[in-house]
């Protein structure tokens, strides 16, 4: 069996090393634990109880410390607070020309339609998303 443990500590490792997230490490500590007890002479029966519930009690205290450390944290940068907000047209906003200007929160960006419509200079605009440099928007 030790033979059987040490492999499955391998293919485990491997497994953990080829994935992106944590998904087999807690199988790995439970197969390691496992080879132990094997080379303490833990029959059969024991060595699997010893690698389900070392692999379960990985999973369960680990598990929570690992997803707050590997969640992608998303900050908000400056441009991001532009999204939601009124504008005024100052360049008339031609998506087939692909031309047209907004003044939003004192700052002018470039503009295009959500609607694929000419949206008139002097019309006040709702900005949807940004899109590389420029804002999405539509009448408001």
């Amino acid at each position: 069996m030790t033979i059987f443990w040490l492999a499955a500590f391998i293919v485990f490792a491997i497994g953990e090393a080829v994935t992106v997230g944590l998904v087999s490490v807690w199988f790995a500590v439970g197969a390691l634990a496992a080879l132990f007890a094997t080379a303490l002479g833990a029959g059969l029966w024991l060595q699997i109880t010893v690698f389900l519930g070392v692999s379960a009690l990985a999973l369960a205290l680990f598990k929570p410390l690992s997803s707050k450390f590997l969640k992608p944290r998303v900050s908000a940068t400056n441009a991001d607070r532009v999204i939601g907000s009124a504008a005024l047209v100052t360049e008339t906003i031609d998506n087939t020309q692909a031309k047209g200007q907004v003044k939003v929160n004192g700052q002018v960006w470039s503009a295009r339609s959500a609607q694929d419509i000419v949206i008139p200079a002097g019309t006040d605009v709702k900005v949807l998303r940004i899109e590389g440099v420029k804002v999405i928007v539509e009448t408001a």
